[in-house]
């Protein structure tokens, strides 16, 4: 049988093999459903199996083997094309998908090989599976430091960049304030707090973003514990957020000890982030709830806030950096980079604590649990 026919007949097959794999062998499918796994799959095998029809010339040959085939002029994607932005906006890698296609034509060729009668010939398929195999273990081991130094090129970039834009950025700051003390003009005072209060937005996200480029450098985010008391955190965060959000947007519930030994900058940090967080995504009228627990080993804080139910594949990739969710409707105005979640639970880590999230029902909460020492 040739091997275009194979591929239509067994196509069930194949695509069970295709989606075992992924479910074995690669973090990112964990989150998503038979369908989502075989994605644009069927449509991959038909095209190679069309292609495998198809005449072409030596010049066409090698035109295709560097990856150079010419696209339809009336398609504006192929399937394999959109599989890669699906991959891509499922939390997928590089180096995931390619074992993908690795995966697919090592069990095409098995199966194919499987079927055929014919033991010389089936020898020979055998030795283009194991050349094969062998040029997918180097593509799987170049691809990885590739992407390797291009990541770790990009997150110093960032931190340089982030680190630099600090000083302009002070300087603007600085002078807004100066501004606001010497005129007591309420337009010009109005124009400074506008300045020093985009400022201190700006400085929030250069922030996560140093934090991102740290972690994702191996360096980690550095903590000082020294004794604290989550209390008076959690009251000057709510201060912060008041001059913020004027109003009272945050009802703070707090019962037992809520000292311990922890960075309580770093902690207040966790609390602003996932408070904000909890602000911008709440129904309108609606206030987000703080509730602070102290009991003999640890001490707990959720932070709960009604609003649309996160979708569960969302949920689950919500504390990985640069992802965000998508609620009906963005926040207006909202700046945020997606490091914010990415950061509190870091800096959670770093105190061998635990966070993680929950909704449903109309509503979201927040739970981090920290050891006292």
């Amino acid at each position: 049988m040739r091997l275009a026919d194979f591929i239509e007949e067994h196509l069930p097959e194949i695509l069970a093999q295709w989606e075992a794999f992924a479910i074995a062998h690669i973090p990112a499918a964990s989150g998503l459903d038979a369908l989502e796994l075989r994605d644009h799959a069927p449509l991959i095998l038909q095209a190679i199996a069309t292609d495998l029809r198809t005449p072409q010339t030596p010049q066409q040959q090698k035109a295709k083997s560097e990856g150079r085939a010419p696209v339809m002029a009336d398609a504006p994607q192929t399937a394999a094309q959109a599989h890669g932005a699906m991959r891509a906006r499922s939390g997928f890698d590089i180096t995931q998908m390619v074992s993908e296609y690795r995966a697919l034509r090592a069990s095409v060729l098995r199966l194919w090989a499987d079927s055929l009668r014919n033991a010389e010939l089936t020898s020979v398929i055998g030795d283009l599976v194991r050349f094969n195999e062998a040029i997918d273990q180097a593509i799987a081991e170049s691809v990885a430091l590739f992407s390797e130094e291009v990541d770790r090129g990009r997150n110093l970039f960032l931190g340089v960049l982030g680190h630099e834009l600090r000083n302009p950025l002070n300087s603007i700051q600085m002078t807004a304030r100066y501004l606001a003390k010497v005129h007591t003009d309420d337009v010009i005072s109005q124009a400074a707090k506008r300045l020093i209060d985009g400022g201190a937005r700006m400085k929030a996200l250069l922030d996560d973003l140093l934090e991102y480029s740290r972690t994702t450098l191996a360096l980690g985010i550095p903590i000082k514990p020294a004794e604290a008391d989550l209390a008076e955190i959690c009251a000057n965060v709510l201060e912060e957020i008041k001059a913020l959000e004027p109003g009272n947007l945050v009802e703070l519930h707090a019962t037992g000890d809520l000292h311990g030994c922890w960075d309580a900058k770093r902690l207040h940090q966790v609390l602003s982030n996932l408070l904000l967080n909890a602000l911008a995504y709440r129904s309108p009228q609606s206030a987000v709830r703080l509730d602070v627990t102290g009991a003999e080993a640890d001490v707990t804080f959720t932070v709960t806030n009604k609003g649309p139910t996160i979708p569960s594949d969302t949920l689950g990739t919500l504390f990985e950096p640069l992802k965000r969710g998508a609620p009906p409707a963005e926040p207006e105005g909202s700046t945020h980079l997606g490091l914010g979640l990415f950061v509190a639970r870091e800096i959670v880590k770093a105190h061998r604590g635990g966070i993680h999230a929950r909704s449903g029902e109309g509503e979201t909460v927040f739970t981090v649990c920290l050891p006292r020492r």
